[in-house]
């Protein structure tokens, strides 16, 4: 997932985290203020545009995340890390809450930025 700024709207950012189901973390965060989108997807695993059915087999290495986009003059990283931590528990490897798999566990991706 490559980061959203551009030369022309610098107050652009992406965060992209693992917390569990990614349709209940995309739930939250879409709710924030100077958030401006969230994308639901998969990352961190060996397959190249792995398939739910794919992920679900807890074979693909994949992590259920969000990709947050949000206007850092409203909202800033930090803020956005408060929401992350207060809204899973990252001590429970491989589940969050009923849901249970490696594809569930907490994570935190950084995007290279290029200039």
């Amino acid at each position: 997932m490559e980061s959203s700024i551009t030369g022309s709207d610098s107050s652009m950012d992406t965060a992209t985290f693992g917390a569990g189901c990614f349709w209940c973390v995309e739930a939250v965060f879409e709710r924030l203020e100077g958030v401006a989108d969230v994308t639901s997807g998969y990352s961190g695993g060996h397959i190249e545009n792995p398939t739910y059915e794919q992920v679900c087999s807890k074979q693909s290495g994949h992590v259920e995340v969000t990709r947050i986009t949000y206007d850092t003059s409203k909202i800033s990283f930090d803020e956005l890390l408060e929401v992350f931590w207060q809204t899973h528990d990252p001590t429970t490897p491989d589940q969050q809450g009923a849901d249970v798999g490696p594809q569930y566990r907490s994570a935190v991706f950084y995007q290279r930025i290029s200039t």
